[in-house]
């Protein structure tokens, strides 16, 4: 069964961190570029980050470069997000998907393909 499942969300206040992991089973990690994209309350989805299938290119959305970063381990089949600087802006539903377009010039949510169920971040005072 090919499955995303993403974890490591919860409640921080601004200004704090988070680590998200996505876990994939079901098909060969190294072989697909992944991204990462947030649904915000009453807000558009918005990809934030994707990694290549060899983990030598990234790329960011503007409204989280330097204070996120991915990275990934396709040995264990795994992709992570690591976020700084949390503010309440960040709020949202975090979610790994299959990354269509390679992850080759800059975040594209457009083409983002099958993707997990979601972890909850939440930024708070």
């Amino acid at each position: 069964q090919v499955q995303l499942v993403e974890s490591g969300g919860g409640s921080v206040q601004p200004g704090g961190s988070l680590r998200l992991s996505c876990t994939v089973s079901g098909f060969t990690l190294s072989h697909y570029a992944i991204g990462w994209f947030r649904q915000a309350p009453g807000k558009a989805r918005e990809g934030v980050a994707c990694i290549d299938s060899s983990g030598g290119n990234t790329h960011y959305a503007d409204s989280v470069k330097g204070r996120f970063a991915i990275s990934r381990d396709n040995a264990v089949n795994q992709v992570y997000l690591q976020i700084h600087s949390l503010t309440p802006e960040d709020t949202g539903v975090y979610h790994c998907a299959t990354d269509l377009s390679g992850c080759r010039y800059s975040v594209r949510y457009s083409d983002y393909g099958l993707s997990g169920q979601g972890t909850q971040v939440t930024i708070s005072s």
